[in-house]
């Protein structure tokens, strides 16, 4: 019999022969378009089992105390989804130099010559940014040093982390650093103090040897690849393998290939990859019709790649991909994760904060990449001639919150996949203009809508072995249940 009950919030997208709904907390199901439409009829009966599942999961209430508790535990798992905003900025990015031994056809920031001092960060405006880093208000921060190449400018990126280090030892805060290298001119010396001070190390790696040369380069001229291997070594044997971490930057020469980048990862016991699409930012937007390629191409490859790995995992390798790992994190747990570009609002200067070499405050290194193209629509201030508040409470960063909650937004407010989504401001002003953007076709809003439908498809079908893979994706202290090892071990 049907049963008087109240919609609670939901979006939907139709998918076949059924309809996905989604909950604003991110709670989901999937129905016939039959009982979709008894649904909105309010003839949906109350004993079936669609009917248990859509007040389970919060989609419906049935009396005055099912919606309160309803909207009770929503807000609950709503908070949690939204726990970003509680500590306020924990990473902090500080750009040393501009200058770079190399001089990579895709370089965001347009790095600059090796003897192009005026570039570094002096050591008055290290202090300093040490300094109103731990003006944060949260228990985390994380370092992250980059450049150009940060390691040319040593001297500063010691005064950071030894001046960090005593500040911390009155705040006592959770304190992490990170420089992101392209170990191409690291000294052992360099490593052996990075070990010292508990750094971790982030560089780039492109592919195997041909995919890594086509783009990677040196400045004086020649590929970078060997130079990198033996140096991936030398880090690895002074500061331990678990240390270092390496990215990719998927361009036309990677994008047919990206199972060969893999199994170069794999190849050097790397447990994981970012299958990241290229940015136009810097020299990329220079050299885009040399290195750039269709949204819809980049998904085809991801696709395929994704395939691959779930294949690998079946045979009993752990290998995950890291983009696909955030967007299952955020679809089947209600927790959120520190990627600025999957928050609403935008984590842009909320999680993260970019310090250029002269003071100068962005809210992340895309703006600070725009600066470098002409345009410093996003600088929030300066170290030396504004306050921690001018800058954090300026009208910067208060117009990126407004412009970048999903949840107002047209378009955005109304996609299913909008409580798993972000906002990409500072690449809609680049692309559009405008903070506010046009998402709808647009590369960010086309990539991520691909992504979720074919995500969804996998989950959806609830394939056991699948779903495992998934949630030792998403936690990597869960290991890959029996039954794939058995099978694995079938197979071999």
């Amino acid at each position: 019999m049907p049963s008087k009950y109240r919609l609670m919030p939901f979006r939907f997208i139709r998918k076949g022969t059924h309809v996905l709904l989604t909950g604003d907390a991110g709670d989901y199901h999937l129905i016939t378009k039959e009982d979709f439409d008894s649904l909105l009829t309010s003839s949906l009966s109350a004993f079936s089992s669609v009917y248990n599942d859509l007040k389970s999961k919060h989609l419906i209430a049935d009396s005055r105390d099912g919606l309160c508790q309803s909207i009770d535990m929503t807000a609950t798992k709503y908070r949690t989804k939204k726990q970003f905003l509680n500590n306020f900025t924990s990473l902090h990015m500080v750009v040393l130099t501009v200058r770079c031994n190399q001089k990579c056809k895709y370089c965001q920031v347009s790095c600059e010559g090796e003897e192009a001092f005026q570039y570094d960060m002096d050591a008055k405006t290290a202090a300093k940014v040490a300094e109103t880093i731990f003006k944060t208000p949260s228990p985390f921060i994380k370092i992250e040093f980059q450049g150009g190449e940060p390691t040319l400018n040593w001297s500063s990126l010691t005064t950071i982390i030894e001046m960090a280090e005593q500040l911390n030892l009155d705040k006592k805060k959770s304190l992490q650093f990170v420089v992101c290298t392209n170990l191409t001119g690291i000294t052992e010396d360099q490593l052996k103090y990075l070990k010292d001070h508990q750094v971790y190390l982030s560089t780039s790696l492109d592919g195997v040897e041909d995919i890594h040369n086509a783009n990677r380069v040196f400045r004086a001229g020649g590929g970078t690849y060997n130079d990198f291997m033996k140096k991936l070594e030398l880090a690895r044997t002074i500061m331990g393998h678990d240390k270092i971490d390496a990215l990719m930057t998927c361009t036309s020469a990677s994008i047919d290939r990206l199972v060969d980048v893999v199994n170069e990862y794999r190849r050097l016991g790397f447990n994981g990859i970012f299958l990241r699409s290229l940015n136009p930012y810097g020299f990329a937007a220079e050299k885009k019709e040399e290195l750039s390629y269709s949204m819809e191409r980049f998904v085809s490859a991801y696709k395929k790649c994704l395939d691959y790995l779930l294949e690998l995992n079946m045979n009993g390798e752990r290998f995950y991909e890291a983009f696909t790992t955030l967007l299952l994190r955020r679809i089947l747990t209600p927790f959120s994760t520190g990627f600025v570009d999957l928050q609403s609002p935008s984590g842009a200067g909320i999680s993260g904060v970019i310090y250029d070499y002269n003071g100068d405050v962005y809210p992340a290194d895309e703006a600070r990449m725009l600066s470098r193209m002409g345009d410093k629509y996003f600088l929030m201030g300066n170290i030396f001639s504004n306050s921690y508040q001018e800058i954090f409470s300026g009208n910067v960063l208060r117009n990126i919150v407004e412009n970048s909650c999903l949840e107002v937004l047209p378009e955005c407010s109304d996609c299913a996949f909008m409580p798993y989504c972000g906002a990409d401001p500072i690449r809609n002003y680049l692309e559009t203009g405008s903070v506010y953007g046009k998402r709808p076709g647009y590369p960010f809003c086309a990539k991520n809508k691909a992504i979720f439908h074919h995500l969804f498809d996998l989950i959806l079908k609830n394939d056991s072995k699948v779903m495992d893979i998934f949630w030792s994706w998403i936690n990597p202290h869960v290991p890959l249940l029996r039954n794939i090892y058995e099978d694995a071990k079938v197979q071999v």
